[in-house]
């Protein structure tokens, strides 16, 4: 049986304050958790899950870091409004830095607030190769659970950087291209083996103090009356024009 001490602070990880201080966030869901088992054991902390997730993993829970909990001790640790079987605290990777981005592309992130878009994002560079994301320091904390969740284990394998963009963005793979209404149509743009693909807040866009630090503002054409694209959806059309040339 789970303490109570040990239930509040598996639940303070929900926290951006504690994950800061403790180095710490959490995972769940079954497809995240066995990803975390076979490829990244070394950052678990502790695994709480119910008996049929260890029997299902052929896992022995050793009463220490693979903790079996009951099915009501698992709603209370949950961060989900239907958990899923199980709970892993993990330990946060080692920050990195723009300098290991090399010669690639990277996406920059500027005011992305909301935890499914950040998500995504990260599931979309994860898919299209992009191995970095700069992140202004007022996005979204990337380890926030719905991040964790929406990003279904690409988290893991993206490394995040996160400060302020102004000063970041020069030191980024060049150019440039800032995603704005006005930008010009991605059809034109010859794309390079390296850069970085600035997106905007999801109702404000790039800020304007940023555009003087791009090459290029971008746009993708529309062919409706909607105002404005979702800003995960324009990252995922705009990673598939890059990658496709």
């Amino acid at each position: 049986m789970l303490s109570k001490k040990e239930i509040k602070y598996i639940q303070s990880s929900g926290h951006k304050k504690t994950r800061d201080e403790e180095g710490i966030f959490i995972a769940e869901g079954t497809k995240i958790i066995q990803e975390i088992l076979t490829e990244y054991p070394q950052q678990l902390i502790k695994l709480y899950a119910v008996a049929s997730f260890y029997e299902t993993a052929g896992l022995q829970p050793d009463g220490e870091q693979l903790i079996e909990v009951s099915e009501t001790e698992l709603e209370r640790i949950s961060q989900l409004q239907t958990p899923q079987q199980a709970v892993a605290l993990m330990r946060k990777p080692q920050p990195a830095s723009v300098a290991e981005t090399g010669a690639e592309w990277v996406i920059a992130l500027d005011a992305i607030r909301d935890p499914g878009n950040m998500g995504t994002i990260i599931r979309l560079a994860d898919w299209f190769g992009i191995t970095h994301i700069i992140c202004s320091d007022d996005c979204v904390d990337v380890y926030n659970p719905k991040v964790v969740q929406a990003s279904m284990g690409s988290v893991l394998r993206i490394k995040v950087i996160e400060g302020k963009l102004d000063q970041l963005l020069p030191q980024c793979p060049q150019p440039v291209y800032a995603a704005t209404l006005q930008g010009s149509k991605i059809s034109g743009i010859s794309w390079g083996t390296q850069g970085t693909l600035l997106i905007g807040n999801e109702s404000k866009g790039v800020a304007k103090d940023l555009l003087p630090l791009t090459a290029q503002q971008i746009s993708i054409p529309s062919f409706g009356a909607a105002e404005s694209l979702n800003a995960a959806v324009a990252t995922g059309i705009l990673l598939w024009e890059i990658k496709r040339s």
